[in-house]
C-alpha cells in the first residue's frame, strides 16, 4: 500500500509538473530560441479555445519540442536528421514513438495497479474494503486520462508540421478538442464509479439498523448525483466543441423555461412528492401499506413514482404527488395485529351455560403466547342477533408477525371448539322458524 500511494504522489506531482509552465521551466530550462513553435499560430486559437487542460498541456509540449529541436541541432548523425514526410525527422519521429509506448505502459500499470485485491486472511475492515473500491473504481478512469492526455502530449511534436499558411492547424485543435473530451469523460467516468462506492459504504454502515435510508433514499440520491454529473460533463464538451458560453444561454431561456415547466407541471409535483417522502418518511421499502384501497409491499420509490407489489403479486405504479396526497395505512408498523371476532351459540343456552362459555373462551386467551400486559384479551356476551346468542372476543397479538398470528388464531379456534363440544354448548348457525296456521298447515299437505 505504502508503494502504491507513492506512485500516486508520483503520478499527481507528474500532472503538476505538466499544468504548471514556471515549474516546466525551472525543472527544465530555458532549450535555445528556435522558431515559435506553435504559440503564434495558435495564439488566436487559445484565445478563442479552452479545452479541458489541453492548453496547459501544450506549454509542456513546446518545452518537448524545443528540446527535441535542441538535440537536431547538435546533428548526432545523418539518419536521425533524415526528413521522414512532412518535414518530421527520424528523431522526432522514435521520440513521439517512444513517448507514446511509455504513456500506454504507464497507463496499463496503473490500471493493473489499482485493482487491488483482498488480503487472503479474509479480514476486511470498512476502511480496507473502502480503499480496495475506491482504487478500483479510479482505474480504468485513470487510465483513460493519462491515454488521453499521455498521447496527446507525446504527439505534440508533430502538430506543427501540419500547420497552415494563414496560421491555423487543423490537426492540432482536433487533438486538443479530442483530449480534453476523453479528459471530462474519464473524470466524470470515475465520478459515476465513485458514487457507487459511497453506495456501498452507506449500504454497509445501515445494514446494522433498521431506518431503511438505504432502501429509500441511497437510489434516488444516487440517480439526481448521476444526472447532475452528467449534465455537468455534457455542457462543459459543448462548450470545448462548439465555443457556446452555455451560461448565458441557459439564462436567455427564462421565457422557455417557463414554458416548459407548465408543461412538466405533474413532473415536477412529483419530484416535489418524492422529496416529501424522503424527508417525512410515511413508509419505507419493505413495508406494507395501503393506499386508495390498493395493499401490497413497497418495493422502490422512484423520481416520479412509488412501486407497489399487491399481495395478489401484481406490480402497481402509483405517481408521488397522489401518495403524499392520499390518505395511507402503514401496516409494516402497526404494534401489533388485533383480533375481533364474534362467537354465536343457539337459543336454547341456559343463562348459566352461556356464562360458562365466556369464562371458557376467557381462559383459553388468559396469558396466550401473543399476549402484552397493557393489551389483556377481552370477551363479552354483549348481543341478542336474530337466530343466536353473540359472545364478542377481542385480542392482541404480540409482535405483529402474520403467519405467527395465523396459526395462534387456529390454534385458539379448535381449542374453542373442543371445550364447547364437551361441554354441550351449540355453537348456532343462521335458521329460520316458520310457525304455520291449521289451514295452512292442510294447504301445505295437499
Amino acid at each position: 500500500m505504502l508503494n502504491l500511494i507513492r506512485l500516486v504522489s508520483v503520478f499527481f506531482l507528474f500532472i503538476f509538473v505538466l499544468l504548471c509552465p514556471d515549474v516546466q521551466e525551472r525543472v527544465l530550462g530555458q532549450t535555445g530560441d528556435s522558431s515559435v513553435i506553435m504559440e503564434k499560430g495558435n495564439e488566436t486559437e487559445s484565445n478563442n479555445t479552452s479545452s479541458f487542460g489541453a492548453d496547459k498541456i501544450d506549454r509542456a509540449g513546446d518545452t518537448l519540442t524545443k528540446g527535441i529541436n535542441s538535440i537536431e541541432k547538435k546533428r548526432i548523425g545523418k539518419w536521425f536528421n533524415r526528413n521522414v514526410f512532412a518535414g518530421i525527422t527520424w528523431l522526432k519521429l522514435c521520440v513521439c514513438l517512444g513517448l507514446l509506448v511509455i504513456v500506454l505502459a504507464i497507463g496499463q500499470a496503473l490500471k493493473k495497479l489499482f485493482n487491488v485485491k483482498p488480503k487472503a486472511t479474509g479480514e476486511d475492515t470498512y476502511a480496507g474494503a473502502g480503499r480496495r473500491l475506491f482504487f478500483r473504481a479510479a482505474s480504468g478512469p485513470v487510465s483513460l486520462f493519462i491515454w488521453g492526455y499521455g498521447v496527446y502530449l507525446s504527439l505534440y511534436p508533430l502538430y506543427i508540421h501540419f500547420q497552415a499558411e494563414d496560421g491555423s492547424n487543423l490537426i492540432h485543435s482536433a487533438a486538443q478538442k479530442t483530449a480534453g473530451i476523453i479528459g471530462i469523460t474519464a473524470i466524470v467516468w470515475f465520478l459515476f464509479r465513485l458514487i457507487d462506492v459511497a453506495g456501498t459504504q452507506i449500504k454497509k454502515w445501515t445494514a446494522a439498523s433498521d431506518t431503511g435510508f438505504y432502501d429509500m433514499k441511497a437510489p434516488i440520491i444516487r440517480k439526481g448525483l448521476r444526472i447532475f454529473i452528467l449534465a455537468i460533463g455534457i455542457i462543459i464538451i459543448i462548450q470545448n466543441l462548439t465555443d457556446i458560453k452555455i451560461g448565458p444561454l441557459l439564462a436567455s431561456l427564462g421565457i422557455g423555461g417557463l414554458a416548459i415547466a407548465l408543461a412538466a407541471k405533474e413532473s415536477i409535483a412529483n419530484f416535489f412528492g418524492t422529496l416529501t417522502i424522503m424527508f417525512d418518511r410515511p413508509f419505507k421499502v419493505g413495508e406494507r401499506i395501503i393506499i386508495d384501497s390498493h395493499d401490497g409491499v413497497v418495493e422502490s420509490v422512484g423520481f416520479r413514482s412509488t412501486r407497489i407489489r399487491t399481495l395478489t403479486g401484481h406490480l402497481l405504479t402509483i405517481p408521488n404527488e397522489k401518495v403524499i396526497s392520499s390518505p395511507l395505512e402503514n401496516i409494516g408498523r402497526r404494534p401489533h395485529i388485533r383480533w375481533t371476532t364474534n362467537i354465536g351459540i343457539t337459543y336454547d343456552t341456559p343463562p348459566d351455560q352461556v356464562e360458562k362459555a365466556v369464562q371458557i373462551v376467557r381462559d383459553i386467551l388468559k396469558d396466550h403466547e401473543g399476549m402484552d400486559e397493557e393489551f389483556p384479551p377481552q370477551v363479552y356476551f354483549n348481543r341478542f342477533n336474530d337466530w343466536n346468542l353473540n359472545i364478542a372476543v377481542f385480542a392482541w397479538y404480540h409482535p405483529p408477525v402474520y403467519w405467527d398470528y395465523q396459526a395462534w388464531v387456529q390454534k385458539t379456534c379448535l381449542e374453542i371448539m373442543r371445550r364447547f363440544n364437551a361441554e354441550g354448548i351449540e355453537f348456532a348457525f343462521p335458521s329460520q322458524t316458520v310457525y304455520l296456521s291449521e289451514s295452512e298447515e292442510t294447504d301445505a299437505r295437499c
